[in-house]
């Protein structure tokens, strides 16, 4: 599942929820729809208890639940969600007077959505809102969405080389992370101090730019080559990797300071400056393949 993220107000609060193309469903984040009906303080202990008063609903609790991550300032969190008739369900065990509007509310994003697939466009102006909303900075935004469209690019000459599972494409882009930045994209997570939040989505702008660059080259000698398989296209993964790292060299001489940042999205919003750390330290841990 990769679905297209979304953050929208219900009534002056935050309700996450997200769009899977396959299953074509809204999946809303529970926590964020307790709250928003019942102003609990404590959602999550909401929950418990609305499961203790209604039987019923805790029996089919594992059908109604779908553990998403989710998109937060700090990275992706793991949520609990569930779709459009998992969430009608919880509500008929919330005595709460904003019930139907919430209802109504959900008819609107589903609509919404319809429009988002027949005009990009939309798409585009919600992940924007999104990054907004979340603070990042406006050249960090226009620069992310160069790399979304790159990556979009990238994936579909590797679905033409006839890759279809996420694990290779994980494995693919590993390469690529090693190639540029010395780093497995989990080792790269560590520096960053990040666990399952996304790597991208805490890079800084050059990191991207250099990141981008690998993927693009990658593309076009996809494009001129034809590669099939994964084997052939890990070759094509390296050597745009390569051309990236000769990038990343140049402008490290040119700018005296190392690209690969330890630098999260909480400190890019905040516009801070974290302190270097030796990347060496991490070259030597063995992990498993990271596709961030």
């Amino acid at each position: 599942m990769e679905p297209a993220q979304d953050i929208q107000i219900f009534d002056g609060q935050q309700v996450r929820h997200e769009w899977d193309g396959e299953t074509e469903q809204w999946y809303f984040a529970i926590v964020d729809v307790v709250k928003a009906l019942t102003e609990s303080v404590n959602p999550t202990d909401y929950i418990k208890k609305m499961k203790k008063r209604d039987p019923e609903l805790a029996k089919g609790w594992g059908q109604i639940v779908t553990p998403l991550s989710i998109r937060t300032a700090g990275g992706k969190q793991r949520v609990n969600c569930a779709n459009m008739d998992g969430i009608l369900r919880i509500i008929q065990s919330i005595p709460s007077p904003k019930a139907e509007p919430f209802k109504q509310w959900m008819a609107q994003v589903a609509a919404h959505r319809l429009e988002q697939m027949q005009d990009p466009e939309l798409s585009i102006e919600q992940a924007v809102a999104d990054y907004r909303m979340l603070g990042y900075p406006e050249e960090w935004i226009n620069q992310r969405l160069r790399t979304i469209e790159t990556r979009k690019h990238l994936t579909d000459e590797w679905k033409r080389a006839g890759l279809e599972d996420n694990r290779q494409y994980a494995a693919l882009t590993n390469i690529m992370y090693q190639q540029w930045a010395g780093l497995t994209a989990r080792q790269y997570k560590d520096l960053k101090g990040l666990k399952k939040e996304g790597l991208r989505d805490n890079m800084t702008d050059l990191e991207m730019a250099v990141s981008m660059l690998a993927e693009a080259t990658a593309t076009r000698i996809h494009q001129n080559e034809n590669p099939e398989g994964l084997g052939q296209s890990a070759d094509v993964a390296k050597r745009g990797g390569k051309v990236a790292k000769g990038a990343k060299e140049m402008i490290e001489k040119e700018i005296g300071e190392p690209v690969v940042s330890p630098l999260n999205a909480r400190q890019i919003i905040a516009g801070s400056s974290a302190p270097q750390i030796d990347a060496t330290k991490y070259l030597d841990a063995e992990d498993a393949p990271d596709g961030e």
